[in-house]
């Protein structure tokens, strides 16, 4: 059984191939990884960075992505303005989002976590204050925490997932990659 820890660089698919556009093909996984056998155990947007776990082992992939597991999913989010404790509040107890209520998410306010540049870079406005979010959730809709910060009236300008139940990025660089337990 392998398990590989990638951190995934903005703007690459989570995916080995690119089925969608002809002419002009996006950076997948491939650019990155050349490891037979292993896929993505869940997904992370072209527009997410950060964490995403790869392995040989239906069963892992499945406990790792699957919500009904409720697996921790914890997330670094650049969101504009600043946080306010009702916002928070909101988060902690869940969002209704247009496909239903949230379940309650661990949030708080954190400071700059100086991470890597990002290439783009986030776009600034000096008229518009921005903060960083910690939240982790426990189910995985698809963009989940960037709608939730939307709700809440915080878009979120920049999201890196950093860990994934007890697996995390820890000192790993943007486009690199290394095996793990997969006991963990």
């Amino acid at each position: 059984m392998r398990l590989i820890l990638f951190n995934k660089p903005y703007g690459v698919l989570s995916q080995f191939t690119d089925k969608g556009t002809a002419g002009s093909p996006r950076p997948t996984l491939s650019a990155f990884i050349d490891a037979p056998g292993v896929y993505p155990a869940g997904r992370l947007d072209r527009d997410s960075e950060g964490l995403l776990l790869l392995t040989d082992d239906g069963g892992l992939q499945a406990r790792i992505a699957e919500p009904r597991f409720k697996m921790p999913k914890t997330y670094l989010a650049q969101v504009e303005g600043d946080v306010t404790d009702e916002a928070l509040a909101q988060l902690r107890s869940g969002v209704q989002l247009n496909d239903g209520m949230t379940r309650p998410a661990e949030a708080e306010r954190i400071d700059d976590p100086a991470l890597w540049p990002r290439d783009p870079p986030v776009r600034f406005r000096k008229s518009v204050p921005d903060g960083w979010l910690q939240l982790t959730i426990r189910e995985g809709r698809n963009r989940q925490v960037r709608r939730m910060t939307a709700a809440v009236g915080h878009p979120t300008l920049r999201l890196v997932r950093w860990r994934i139940g007890d697996w995390s990025l820890d000192d790993l660089e943007p486009g690199t990659w290394r095996d793990a337990d997969p006991r963990l």
